[in-house]
């Protein structure tokens, strides 16, 4: 039996999508090893090939993750996301199949043979297609690779890959995520993206953000990165302070845009300045309008006092 060609991906498949806390404690114990083989005079594991990083060529691959009823209101509840109901049932909110989607995605990230360092990672974007109606309590496939490691002029960056499908294989959800790992080098020159100006817009909103968001968040996404749960565990890897997770600012910004329902759409995001807590964020939400008529909307939450940006993004229709 041969192995994988390159550019082809070996599958793995998981029992069931690994708990976050697991997989944050595996990255843990990455992060004392690269610490000790930086000791040594040669590294220890791999990820690596003729001296330079490379990514794992394999895709994680979890069947039978259910949109669970109680779990997706939840997380619903706490990012203020409506419950839409559809022809064919009540339909799940992107923000959410996200989250179903991250224990897998995050399983990628801490192999023994991923060659950056997960904690402390800065999330940079996201580009969502949500193209199918996925009903609560449907069940789905989920598959995760990481992909497109390159240089970035603070370190490395790389962008991974989640993936939602229905039985019969047809893909309903794609999301892009992509991260920095700061200090990190990998060969290549870094694209020199010149940064725009951002004049903040009129605002729609006000959020209020209490020190315990980073938890209630992590309590409906299991996602536990200890930067977001406190200003002790945040500043135990290097941060300032607690800060929002990326993922809950981004859901609930989407979260004000009235999709109707049954409609396929792409949204994106830019984190900029993180959203520290407890906090306020200046939140603008504008469309072209409501209803049947929708095509796009765009967001962007700053720091009302300095002005300067944490997120901004889009959401369009896709098709006719």
């Amino acid at each position: 039996m041969t192995g994988p060609q390159p550019g082809e991906r070996r599958q793995v498949v998981l029992e069931e999508a690994p708990s976050l806390g697991g997989l944050y404690a595996r990255a843990a114990a990455g992060a004392v090893g690269r610490a000790l083989a930086r000791r040594l005079p040669a590294p220890l594991g791999g990820g690596r090939r003729g001296g330079e990083p490379v990514l794992p060529a394999v895709e994680h691959v979890v069947e039978g993750v259910r949109v669970d009823p109680a779990g997706h209101e939840a997380f619903c509840r706490t990012v203020g996301a409506p419950l839409r109901e559809g022809p064919r049932g009540p339909e799940a909110f992107s923000g959410h199949l996200h989250a179903l989607a991250f224990p897998v995605a995050m399983s990628v990230l801490t192999r023994p043979d991923f060659p950056l360092p997960v904690l402390g990672m800065v999330h940079l974007a996201n580009e969502v297609e949500h193209r199918g109606v996925v009903v609560v309590g449907e069940e789905l496939t989920v598959t995760a690779r990481a992909e497109r490691l390159r240089p970035h002029r603070a370190g490395a960056q790389v962008d991974v890959v989640a993936r939602l499908a229905r039985e019969d294989g047809g893909t309903v959800w794609t999301g892009h995520s992509t991260y920095l790992a700061k200090g990190a080098r990998v060969p290549g020159t870094a694209e020199d993206r010149p940064r725009r100006e951002f004049v903040p817009p009129a605002p729609t909103g006000t959020w209020r953000l209490a020190a315990g968001t980073g938890r209630d968040y992590a309590a409906v996404s299991g996602d536990w990165n200890p930067i977001h749960l406190s200003g002790p565990s945040a500043r135990a890897l290097g941060m300032p302070g607690a800060i929002a997770h990326g993922m809950y600012c981004a859901s609930r910004a989407l979260a004000g845009v009235a999709v109707p329902a049954g409609t396929a759409f792409r949204w994106t995001v830019e984190f900029a300045a993180p959203v520290p807590l407890p906090g306020t964020v200046a939140v603008a939400v504008a469309d072209d309008g409501r209803g049947p008529g929708w095509r796009r909307s765009d967001w962007a939450g700053w720091d009302p006092r300095r002005r300067r940006p944490h997120f901004t993004g889009t959401v369009e229709r896709l098709g006719p």
